[in-house]
């Protein structure tokens, strides 16, 4: 696992879904506190690995189910760019 694996795995165990909404409302991708407790509990309980491409596409599913494919859409968008810098 690289470092930013590791960043992102804590950072993942230690969000509150209010600081998850306000992130996402900095990136535009508008999210309710419900949805954001639903994400984390995702998160949290499935060992996702946004760094490998098939597990993204499997995370960007789910993400669609909980929100809407719009939103969906533009995290894997950032996504991307996340990982393309690393």
């Amino acid at each position: 696992m690289n470092f930013y694996q590791q960043i992102v795995k804590q950072k993942l165990k230690t969000i509150t879904p209010e600081q998850l909404v306000a992130y996402s409302q900095d990136y535009d991708l508008p999210i309710t506190v419900s949805q954001a407790k639903k994400i984390l509990h995702l998160a949290r309980t499935n060992d996702i690995n946004i760094f490998d491409p098939k597990e993204r596409k499997k995370w960007v599913r789910e993400l669609a189910k909980i929100t809407s494919p719009e939103i969906a859409k533009k995290a894997n968008e950032l996504f991307l760019k996340f990982v393309q810098k690393k």
